[in-house]
């Protein structure tokens, strides 16, 4: 082969070397672009921290079967609506109320995040 072709080989393969398969590519790029595991809120105790609207299903024990969650810097509203049912709750930052049977918790709110803590509400 021509020396340039065999140069440009050899500098394809080194460069290709210092590269790890996709196969192999680190995790965590992969977990902070997931959001967070919603359905792990479908018995209604979980963690939330969100960074936009989330709506999922939750047990129809709560006498509800879907939770909308919206945020701004002030406050967080927890709407959960099922069959002919709509409850809702407004809350700020380190206050609790719930919808129907689910207690929420507002660890913390700013216009960019929120974090929640769900619970069963224990009758």
């Amino acid at each position: 082969m021509p020396p340039t072709i065999t140069t440009a080989l050899m500098i394809a393969a080194s460069v290709a070397g210092g590269l790890a398969p996709a196969s192999q590519a680190p995790t965590t790029m992969t977990a902070a672009v997931a959001g967070p595991n919603l359905r792990a809120c479908y018995d209604g105790k979980c963690k939330l921290t969100l960074t936009k609207r989330a709506t999922f299903r939750v047990s129809s024990r709560f006498g509800l079967t879907r939770l909308t969650i919206t945020f701004n810097s002030q406050s967080v509203r927890v709407r959960g609506t099922g069959p002919g049912v709509m409850s809702e709750a407004l809350l700020g930052e380190g206050t609790s109320g719930s919808v129907n049977n689910i207690g929420i918790r507002v660890v913390s709110v700013s216009s960019s995040k929120a974090v929640l803590r769900l619970s069963p509400v224990r009758r």
